[in-house]
């Protein structure tokens, strides 16, 4: 009996009400990967941003040398890593919610074929991870 109870834990059916209740939920997992988009962009950006900083930095007449030169780079390093990493859990995230809501017992509500489920918001994700796993390549071997 617990097998049954597991496997149906509740009952969908296919109403106007539940097919809203659906697209609300579907808009909420999209707004979440916005909100992990502008949380990697801007730890992907800092992180670029302290290392040209302080390379800048070094190089100017007059300044200082530091007592620990490679401190920024490493800095910058974690937070682009940080920002790629959560970005790259957040697209798995993202996908396996949005396939969980369009199979099974929510395909009556949802409505869709299998091709709807990728959104432009998901290819700029892929990009974004691009973008800062070159970033941080170009930092790692002081491209930039």
């Amino acid at each position: 009996m617990n097998e049954v109870a597991t496997e149906h834990r509740f009952e969908v059916k296919a109403t106007a009400e539940s097919h809203f209740s659906w697209l609300r939920t579907r808009l909420s997992v999209e707004r979440t990967l916005m909100s992990w988009m502008r949380t990697a962009t801007a730890l992907i950006g800092f992180g670029f941003t302290i290392v040209q900083f302080f390379q800048h930095l070094q190089q100017m007449p007059g300044a200082r040398p530091p007592v620990l030169p490679d401190m920024p780079r490493y800095l910058g390093l974690a937070l682009i890593a940080s920002g790629t990493s959560a970005l790259l859990i957040s697209l798995w995230q993202y996908h396996s919610v949005v396939h969980y809501l369009s199979t099974g017992s929510f395909s009556a509500i949802a409505n869709l074929d299998s091709s709807v489920r990728k959104t432009p918001l998901a290819i700029v994700a892929i990009f974004l991870s691009v973008v800062g796993i070159f970033a941080f390549g170009a930092v790692l071997l002081r491209l930039t």
